[in-house]
C-alpha cells in the first residue's frame, strides 16, 4: 500500500489526478444508476418525477435533460469503493450507494427549503420548481424509499445496516439543528460559535452520511467491526473537510461552477469556518465591527467582509483545517486491510475533494 505524508494542496493535484477521480466517479455512477432508477420507479409517478428532477435526470415537468445529468456522485463512489476496500461483494456496495444517495437527496430537498435556497447546481431547487409542500413530500418519499431499499436487501447483516443508517440519520438531524441554531447566535462575545462547536456540527451534518456511505456496504456484508469503524471514521473526517471546503466555495467560489450566488453564506449570516477562524485573530476587529453593524449584510458589505476574512487569515485557516482532516482520512486508509488499488482510488477522490474549484 502506498503512503502519503500529507494531504495534497489544491495546486499539487494534477490534471491526471482529477481525470482519475472523474473516471472513478463516472464508473461508480454507472454501476449504481440502474438500481437507483429502479428504486425511484417504484414511487408515485408525480413524486418520482420530482425525485428524477432532483437527481438531474429530467426537467421540471418530466422532459429529458439536454446536458449532463446530476451531481458528481461522491457518496455513491464512497459506498462502492468503501465496500471494495472492505473486501465485500459489489452488490452490497450498490445497495448501500442507493440507500445513501436517496437519503442524501432527501436531506438536500429539505435543506433547500430550510435555507431558502432558490438554486442548486445552476437550476431551480425542487421547492422552487414544484412548491414547498410537494418538495417536502418528495423528500419524505425518498427517505422512506431509502429505508425500504436497505431493509429488503439481500445481505449477511441487514438489521445492523439499517441501524447504521438510522444512527447516521440521527446525527444528520442533530448537525442540521445546530447549523440552524448557529445563525441565531452572535458573531462575537461569550455566546459566539466556537470552532470546536463548528467541527462537531460539520461531523454530524455532513460527516455522518459520508461515514455511513463509506461503511454501509461493509456492514451489510457482515465485515469485521474494526473495518466498519475505520471506514466510518474516515468518512466522518472527510465530511468535516468537505464542509469546510464548501464554506470556502460559499464565499470565494465561482457561481458558474457552484450553482449558487456569490457570497450566499455571508448574506445569510451563516457561521462558516473561514469566518469563525478569522474572528479568532487580532486582525479581525474591522471584520467584527462590520458583521456586528447590521443584522443582514448587503452585497457591498458581503464583498468587504470576504476581503477582511481573507486578510485576517480565515481562508488559509480553513484550508489548513480541511488538510488536517484529509490527513486523518489517509491515516484511516493506512490501517484498512485492503488492496493498494482500493486505497489509491479513495485517495484520488480525496485529492479531487480538496481541489474542487478553489
Amino acid at each position: 500500500m502506498t503512503t502519503m505524508s500529507s494531504a495534497p494542496s489544491p495546486s499539487a493535484v494534477t490534471d491526471v489526478d482529477a481525470g482519475h477521480a472523474s473516471r472513478l466517479l463516472e464508473h461508480c455512477r454507472a454501476q449504481v444508476r440502474p438500481a437507483l432508477a429502479e428504486a425511484v420507479g417504484r414511487l408515485h409517478p408525480w413524486v418520482g418525477e420530482m425525485a428524477a428532477y432532483s437527481f438531474g435526470w429530467c426537467e421540471a415537468g418530466g422532459a429529458p435533460v439536454s446536458g449532463p445529468a446530476g451531481g458528481k456522485g461522491l457518496r455513491q463512489a464512497l459506498a462502492v469503493l468503501g465496500t471494495e476496500a472492505a473486501g465485500a461483494p459489489a452488490d452490497a456496495g450498490v445497495t448501500a450507494a442507493v440507500a445513501v444517495e436517496l437519503v442524501h437527496t432527501f436531506s438536500l430537498l429539505h435543506d433547500d427549503i430550510m435555507d431558502g435556497d432558490a438554486t442548486r447546481r445552476g437550476r431551480a431547487t425542487v421547492w422552487k420548481a414544484y412548491g414547498t409542500g410537494p418538495a417536502v413530500l418528495a423528500g419524505d418519499a425518498l427517505f422512506a424509499l431509502a429505508v425500504e431499499t436497505l431493509a429488503t436487501a439481500p445481505g449477511a447483516d441487514v438489521p445492523s445496516a439499517v441501524r447504521h443508517l438510522s444512527t447516521a440519520l440521527g446525527d444528520l438531524v442533530r448537525g442540521q439543528a445546530d447549523d440552524l441554531l448557529f445563525e441565531t447566535r452572535p458573531w462575537t462575545g461569550p455566546a459566539a460559535v466556537r470552532p470546536d462547536e463548528y467541527r462537531a456540527m460539520a461531523e454530524h451534518k455532513t460527516g455522518a452520511l459520508l461515514g455511513c456511505a463509506a461503511a454501509l456496504g461493509a456492514v451489510l456484508a457482515g465485515a469485521p467491526r474494526e473495518t466498519v469503524a475505520t471506514l466510518d471514521r474516515a468518512g466522518r473526517h472527510l465530511g468535516v473537510a468537505f464542509q469546510v471546503v464548501d464554506d470556502l466555495l460559499g464565499i470565494w467560489g465561482n457561481p458558474a461552477v457552484t450553482g449558487k450566488p456569490v457570497h450566499a453564506d455571508l448574506l445569510r449570516g451563516k457561521k462558516t469556518y473561514p469566518v469563525l477562524a478569522a474572528l479568532g485573530t487580532p486582525a479581525a476587529r474591522p471584520l467584527a465591527r462590520l458583521l456586528n453593524s447590521a443584522e443582514v449584510l448587503d452585497g457591498t458589505a458581503a464583498r468587504r467582509a470576504a476581503t477582511l476574512i481573507e486578510d485576517a487569515g480565515g481562508r488559509a485557516a480553513a484550508l489548513a483545517e480541511a488538510h488536517r482532516h484529509i490527513a486523518a482520512v489517509d491515516a484511516c486508509l493506512e490501517i484498512l486491510p485492503s488492496a493498494p488499488r482500493s486505497a489509491d482510488d479513495l485517495r484520488a477522490l480525496l485529492a479531487f475533494l480538496v481541489r474542487r474549484e478553489l
